[in-house]
């Protein structure tokens, strides 16, 4: 029992007065709480401050301002990213005159020119947090504004600190625009070297989304010396195309349509391929809206009454039969929408959810209108559309019976549980976890190095089958399936529910082999694919067995993999001992996995998650595919980023 009088008598108050109420000037809550702004320090954060300055330039282009945007990754680390568009503007501050705008905008946060009425009609800066917090976690940053004929500079140091006024350093011999150079503070991040293939991936969304932009990206450290530019004449349409290539093109036509009204415009491009998922991104302002929206409502609710109307019209559907429902429909289905407007309303706890009521309304009424005459025009696609959704109306229903007779079966063992999984004691998912692991025998040693309390075993038989190119009714046939579906008790599909998910993490523990990582793969689509918000919620991981080990003087030293004991050999150049190859998980000593694998604070976890959905889902298709010379492709363009997703 605690005695809550003895502990105040023994602990003095705390002081809290005047003194105690601390004013951080300028940009230095930003370097304190650098989370609360870019989310985190690590990779994820060191490359939003490349989409904070990109968006600014992008900004522009929904402007009609500019037309071209370069970004590059110079020798020495640093990012430059430059703009054709109107230049910040470079005159006196009303609210400081003693301060140009530019440094108003660099230095203070909430500064731009998208809060009136007069800079951007239509802008996606709102959403993010703006180019000075990009300084404040730089250890430096140059400014150049290319305007009304004369260039002006200005640098900043350690986290946002002028080095002098902005000055006027000659002509601009006819160039316009913004270059932004910037060099993340290695104080403040994790990591300072940037992906360069992340940044094209985005790069080349922008290219799409933003209709005959020219998009270059220059990467000018040694070694890794590259460039590619983007720019798409047919913007979403070749979106679609691109993401619908490695799928199986259901027809090659990709239908499209757009219409706007005084304060907001949207386009859609869609088309069906012949998978079983839906791929739908939405976008405002540029902004990828993750969560949907308002857009997605509208689309969706217009598409399941235009092709029920059409499929009728045509008595493709027979009066016996019943309406198609939305999944029906939009299975296979590829979409991009992207709304314009003048005052987006974000949602959601990541702010990607749009929330205008009235754009709901107009993107339905619009969809209405022209994918039905779309419809009537192509009538040999909108036929394989109807058939489609009826094969997946179908699939559904069978779906929904092998459902029920997986409930029934998992209802006649102990509390609901596969007679395969050993649970954990503890009930409480938050600490709770569930490790995945390849065969009985792995199984086994996991069991005997675990923690009782909070880690839960269910080993798999083989490689479980590949979902990507499955329906839902097959998948539920698959034992292995089965026991996954029920030891993390949330559901599947449609019906997935977060809340009711057993564990809060969900372990992948494979071998350290290509067999380990096809494993790997294909757990990792099950999840991406039927249990996404799952992965959305940061609870899948992938555990890191070590690959080799070795002694260092007495001490056991294991070593992850190839690049690690390469950079060991380098720290340690006299080394002469030995380096052992581990066996499999199940020929492990169950000591050496606990203490290498399962151990909370020894072990390395890697958190997959979401960052873009729209390249998750590319990846997904081709890696599992059916286009085999796509995977290869794939494959050899991205080996040399492979540290960027090393498993």
């Amino acid at each position: 029992m605690v005695d809550r009088g003895r502990i105040k008598s023994l602990e003095p108050e705390a002081s809290y007065t005047a003194a105690d109420i601390v004013v951080l000037e300028g940009l230095e809550h930003v370097r304190l709480r650098p989370g609360m702004y870019i989310g985190s320090t690590g990779p994820s954060g060191l490359h939003h401050l490349v989409w904070e300055v990109v968006d600014n330039a992008v900004d522009e282009v929904m402007a009609g301002a500019c037309t071209e945007i370069d970004v590059t990754i110079l020798a020495d680390g640093g990012c430059r990213v430059e703009d054709n568009g109107r230049g910040i503007p470079v005159d006196p501050h009303p609210s400081d005159p003693s301060k140009s705008a530019a440094e108003v905008v660099l230095t203070q946060l909430n500064a731009g020119g998208k809060f009136g009425t007069g800079g951007y009609k239509v802008s996606g800066g709102l959403h993010g947090v703006g180019v000075s917090v990009v300084n404040a976690l730089s250890a430096r940053l140059v400014l150049e504004v290319h305007r009304d004929g004369s260039t002006y500079r200005m640098e900043f140091v350690k986290g946002g600190t002028p080095t002098g006024p902005l000055e006027r350093i000659g002509s601009s011999g006819g160039r316009r625009g913004t270059v932004v150079t910037f060099w993340p503070d290695p104080t403040i991040f994790e990591d300072t070297e940037f992906s360069a293939q992340r940044i094209l991936e985005r790069l080349q969304v922008i290219a799409f989304l933003n209709k005959g932009v020219v998009v270059r990206f220059r990467d000018e450290r040694p070694g890794r010396e590259h460039e590619q530019t983007f720019s798409y004449a047919g913007g979403i349409v070749d979106f679609v195309r691109h993401l619908n290539e490695p799928k199986g093109p259901l027809f090659a036509k990709v239908g499209y349509y757009a219409a706007s009204e005084e304060d907001m415009e949207v386009e859609v491009a869609f088309s069906w391929n012949t998978t079983f998922y839906e791929t739908l991104f939405t976008f405002a302002n540029g902004i990828s809206t993750e969560e949907g929206g308002m857009h997605a409502e509208g689309f969706r609710k217009a598409l399941t009454q235009v092709i029920n109307r059409y499929a009728r019209a045509r008595n493709l559907l027979k009066e016996r039969d019943e309406n198609l429902e939305g999944n029906d429909i939009r299975e296979g289905m590829t979409t991009i929408v992207s709304v314009r407007l003048v005052n987006p309303q974000f949602e959601g706890q990541t702010k990607t959810k749009l929330g205008n009521v009235s754009v709901r309304s107009f993107v339905e009424r619009v969809t209405n209108e022209h994918l039905a005459t779309w419809l009537e025009e192509n009538p040999r696609e909108a036929q394989a559309i109807v058939q489609k959704a009826i094969v997946a109306q179908r699939a559904r229903l069978a779906a929904r019976q092998a459902r029920e007779l997986t409930r029934r079966k998992s209802g006649l063992e102990s509390a609901g549980l596969p007679g395969k999984l050993t649970d954990c004691t503890s009930r409480d998912p938050s600490e709770s976890e569930l490790f995945i692991v390849e065969g009985n025998s792995a199984g086994g040693t996991t069991i005997k190095g675990r923690d009782p309390k909070t880690q839960a075993v269910l080993p798999i038989r083989g490689k479980i089958l590949n979902v990507e190119r499955a329906r839902l009714d097959k998948m539920l046939s698959n034992q292995e399936i089965q026991s996954l579906i029920a030891a993390i008790g949330a559901g599947v599909g449609d019906e997935f529910d977060i809340k009711k998910a057993r564990y809060h993490k969900v372990i992948i523990l494979a071998d350290a082999d290509p067999d380990g990582s096809h494993i790997r793969t294909l757990l990792l689509t099950f999840f991406f694919r039927q249990m996404r918000p799952l992965v959305e919620a940061g609870m899948v991981y992938a555990a890191q067995p070590p690959l080799y080990s070795t002694l260092l003087g007495t001490e056991k030293v294991y070593i992850k993999n190839e690049a690690e004991r390469l950079r060991f050999l380098e720290a340690h150049p006299n080394h002469k001992k030995p380096f052992l190859r581990l066996k499999g998980l199940g020929e492990m000593d169950f000591d050496e996995l606990r203490d290498t694998t399962l151990h909370q604070d020894r072990r390395t976890l890697l958190k997959v998650t979401i960052e873009q959905a729209a390249i998750a889902d590319e990846v997904c298709s081709v890696l599992m595919g059916d286009d085999v010379e796509q995977r290869r492709r794939f494959i050899q363009e991205n080996a040399g980023d492979a540290r960027f997703i090393d498993f």
